[in-house]
């Protein structure tokens, strides 16, 4: 039996091309060339960076990157082009896409603790592309849309919705199975070792992850649990490597490096940035653009950097949206709906300009097209100026759904509204800030005495300890505050 395995690897090799995997030595598969490799990242890069937005702080970037380019030129492969970026996302999490193209969030950032455990993310990350993981993974994951909605609502013609949502964070949430996972793990550790840093900051890592909770973050990318398998048997697995590392050289002469890490940290936006957009109940409030709208009660919402989604639990094929209009083309809003809505393949049943909250013009029409396969489905949808803008929120449903959702998508277009001024100019995002534990100190009267921004239990993962903890005295320690 076994030999009749390896004569058909050999036939499938002698079909395909083959090449010899970097880490292991071994023979295998190789759908994808490094050319192709590269060729991905870059392209995915740009879209990345644009929906996911770089976290605007150049000091904290290059760090990072310093970090990143001293291991990933100790790996297997130090000539791709590698890039390392920081991502204004809330969620803890980080991802590496075929090429070289490694990215971390601000919210996992916030979690680690020395830059031990950032060496050690970095170093997982680089492992998948070095051992082709990432290639692997992309190949099966065909492109796959990781449940947005809207490709399987809209044809070819009505992409201009999707921005560079599908083909980024497809690539951005690809999933690696458990060998994959344990192997990153190892050579995480042992690029960071190999140039100096503790191989113990992986560890570390899963044990601060091992505390997060599973649950996705509800307006940003999954955190690092819903991308990569349960650290907890991940960590026993790798106590073993460590060990084997940590006895190359005394405990002393590991670089661990915790003050320099949180010099970085210092100011660090924390959570969701308000001023992107945040729910209030089912109100969304955008300051910076100054407006509100109130989705259907129990919908979820997902806010992305270039677009806002709402859709219900467990009902497919039904998706309100908002986004800005980019070059708006048309002397009157009626004729902006018209180009737009031809551009993106739908043609107009019906339609008036009217009036919504606060006075604020809009063409309100309702329209007919048909996804990729041909299935029919309606569209209600309002062109919107204001602040100098033209938004389009749009509700759209199969032509099945249409009437049932169709008084969720018209209360939704005429909730929108101004947002009131003064209340939007004190909406001030959270960030990171330091104090020192007291005596009698708990994770609850060190977040109450902060404000009360984050819970306790939050407070206490966020500082690599357990919920249940107490807070050591005389430890530095990260507290969230309200920043400018």
């Amino acid at each position: 039996m076994k030999r009749h395995i390896l004569i058909g690897g050999l036939a499938a090799c002698s079909l395909l091309a083959c090449a010899t995997n970097p880490v292991t030595g071994d023979r295998q598969l190789n759908f994808m060339s490094e050319a192709q490799e590269i060729q991905l990242g870059r392209e995915s890069d740009p879209q990345l960076r644009a929906e996911m937005g770089v976290y605007p702080d150049q000091a904290l970037q290059r760090y990072v990157e310093s970090v990143g380019m001293r291991l990933a030129k100790s790996s297997e492969r130090p000539d791709l082009p590698w890039q390392f970026a920081v991502v204004d996302v809330a969620a803890a999490n980080a991802f590496a896409v075929p090429g070289g193209f490694i990215y971390i969030t601000r919210g996992l950032l916030a979690h680690l603790d020395t830059e031990a455990e950032l060496a050690g993310v970095l170093g997982h990350e680089i492992g998948h592309v070095t051992a082709r993981h990432s290639a692997a993974a992309y190949t099966r994951s065909t492109m796959a849309t990781v449940g947005m909605l809207l490709t399987s609502l809209f044809a070819p013609k009505a992409k201009p919705y999707m921005g560079a949502v599908e083909a980024g964070l497809s690539i951005a949430l690809l999933k690696y199975d458990r060998t994959q996972e344990l192997q990153a793990d190892r050579l995480g550790a042992g690029y960071a070792a190999k140039v100096g840093w503790a191989p113990s900051g992986m560890s570390g890592v899963l044990e601060t992850l091992g505390r997060i909770s599973a649950a996705s973050d509800s307006r940003g990318l999954p955190n690092w649990l819903s991308t990569h398998p349960q650290p907890a048997d991940r960590l026993t697995k790798l106590a073993e490597t460590v060990r084997a590392l940590e006895s190359a050289r005394p405990s002393s002469e590991w670089e661990v490096n915790r003050e320099a890490y949180w010099r970085h940290l210092d100011g660090l936006l924390y959570g969701d940035n308000p001023r992107e957009g945040f729910l209030r109940g089912r109100e969304f409030v955008h300051p910076d653009m100054r407006f509100t709208v109130t989705f259907p009660d129990g919908w979820r919402v997902q806010n992305g950097r270039q677009q806002v989604t709402s859709a219900p639990p467990g009902i497919d094929g039904v998706v309100i949206l908002l986004q800005v209009v980019q070059n708006p083309q048309g002397a009157s809003l009626e004729r902006v709906a018209a180009a737009w809505m031809s551009q993106t393949g739908f043609q107009k049943v019906s339609g008036e300009s009217v009036r919504l909250g606060g006075g604020v013009p809009a063409y309100h029409g309702v329209y007919s097209g048909q996804t990729e396969n041909g299935a029919a489905v309606g569209v209600e949808a309002a062109h919107i100026s204001h602040a100098g803008r033209v938004f389009l929120l749009a509700g759209v449903a199969s032509q099945a759904r249409f009437a049932q959702v169709q008084p969720h998508f018209a209360r939704t277009i005429r909730s929108y509204s101004p947002a009131n001024e003064a209340e939007m100019a004190r909406v001030k995002p959270n960030r990171i800030a330091f104090a020192t534990v007291a005596s009698g100190d708990t994770w609850q009267s060190i977040a109450q005495r902060t404000g009360g921004l984050v819970p306790a239990g939050e407070l206490a993962i966020v500082n690599g300890h357990a919920p249940d903890s107490r807070p050591p005295v005389g430890r530095r320690i990260k507290t969230v505050t309200q920043g400018s």
